[in-house]
Parts: structure tokens; C-alpha cells; sequence
């Protein structure tokens, strides 16, 4: 296994679908809310292949630093900041990612 890159010192935890961590699926959903803990930084990352029985399970769900997931998928840099609220879907167009506001459907400005 490759060595991890510490793309954020002190990052902090976030909860993230075990299909992501084992590479079943594709990190797509991507939502902040508020800290359960110092160390809880708010994000939660889903997969494109998680459905809601999947979800319910929470030993699907693993507590992992978020620099772990940005490892998968390093595009979750760019919203590391984003505020608590934040719910967005990771889509790819054309060879390029972007982030697209699940309220808005608007892409978000980064």
C-alpha cells in the first residue's frame, strides 16, 4: 500500500462509506454537517453505488481522517472549507470533475 499523503495537517475525522475506502465505488455524494466531536470535522462522503439499506447498516459506515478519502479522490480539496450545510454531488463531464449543489443543481463555485 502506498504511503498516505497529508494534503491538511490536522484535517480531522469524517464519516465515510466503506465502499469508498475499498474502491467498490466512486465517491459521489458529499455533504458537511455540523461536528459531533473536537476531532469530527463535519463531511460525509457516500458512494455512487450506496443505496439506502447499504446506508442503514453502520458497519458499512467507517471513521476515517479526511485526508484517507482525499487520497481516493482528490478533488474533495477543493471544498474542504465549504460551510456546514454544504450537500453536493461529485460529477465528471468530459474528463473534468466538478461539484454540483443538490439544492441548487447549480455547480459549485469554488
Amino acid at each position: 500500500m502506498s504511503e498516505i499523503v497529508n494534503f491538511i495537517s490536522n484535517a480531522g475525522g469524517c464519516i465515510v462509506s466503506k465502499n469508498i475506502l475499498n474502491h467498490k465505488g466512486k465517491l459521489k455524494w458529499c455533504v458537511r454537517e455540523e461536528s459531533l466531536n473536537e476531532v469530527d470535522n463535519g463531511w460525509r462522503f457516500l458512494s455512487d453505488i450506496d443505496t439506502e439499506e447499504y446506508l442503514n447498516k453502520a458497519e458499512n459506515m467507517c471513521i476515517c481522517d479526511f485526508n484517507t478519502v482525499a487520497n481516493i479522490e482528490p478533488a474533495i480539496l477543493a471544498i474542504y472549507n465549504c460551510k456546514v450545510g454544504t450537500d453536493v454531488e461529485l460529477v465528471e463531464k468530459d474528463g473534468k470533475k466538478k461539484f454540483i449543489d443538490n439544492k441548487t443543481g447549480d455547480e459549485l463555485q469554488r
